[in-house]
């Protein structure tokens, strides 16, 4: 994987070349605990997604999509709505020895994707982007596709809407995490 060790002269870099001084942090660069933590759900159990279509939502670094393939998904979409992030997932999966089809865009508002398996890492860090998720999802999982979440415990998670199938303890970076070991979940979503 192509990650960053370095949060800040990567993120001044990225508001250079965007010419935005309140470019995002560049999230795309680095391994974060829910990610992690359902790559290490699908090294363990690959009947999750082998043989299946995998949709790889708010990819971000294409971590997760990458460890879709290598539990032999038939194919993976690795969906984000940062461009740096679709160019991120590219080169990663390039680097892995896997072709991913990326989708650059918001896909909240839309229908479920025709897949058998949404993943879904560290999308809980923000209450807006919160708010979104889980009603998705929720429409996903209702339209019989299989839905696994990876969150290392963060504020907006709503773990009362999910039922826990994994912990796992993942190594991330101080540089945007508090700890550098973490303990990351694995969540499916339920029906209603």
């Amino acid at each position: 994987m192509h990650l960053a060790d370095e949060v800040l002269p990567l993120w001044g870099a990225v508001q250079l070349e965007s010419g935005d001084p309140d470019a995002p942090l560049p999230y795309w660069a680095f391994a974060w605990g829910g990610g992690l933590a359902v790559a290490n759900y699908l090294r363990e159990h690959p009947e999750a997604v082998a043989g299946r279509r995998v949709f790889d939502f708010a990819s971000g670094s294409g971590l997760v999509a990458i460890a879709a393939m290598y539990a032999g998904a038939s194919a993976v979409i690795a969906a984000d709505i940062d461009p740096f992030a679709i160019l991120a997932i590219g080169l990663n999966g390039r680097a892995n020895g896997h072709r991913i089809t990326t989708l650059a865009r918001d896909v909240l508002d839309e229908p479920p994707p025709d897949v058998d398996v949404v993943l879904a890492g560290d999308c809980w860090y923000e209450a807006s982007l919160a708010e979104r998720v889980l009603p998705w999802l929720r429409r996903v999982r209702a339209a019989g596709i299989d839905v696994l979440v990876g969150d290392p415990g963060r504020r907006y998670l709503p773990a009362a809407a999910l039922e826990e199938v994994a912990t796992y303890k993942v190594r991330t970076t101080t540089e945007l995490e508090d700890l550098a070991l973490k303990t990351g979940h694995v969540y499916i979503v339920t029906e209603q």
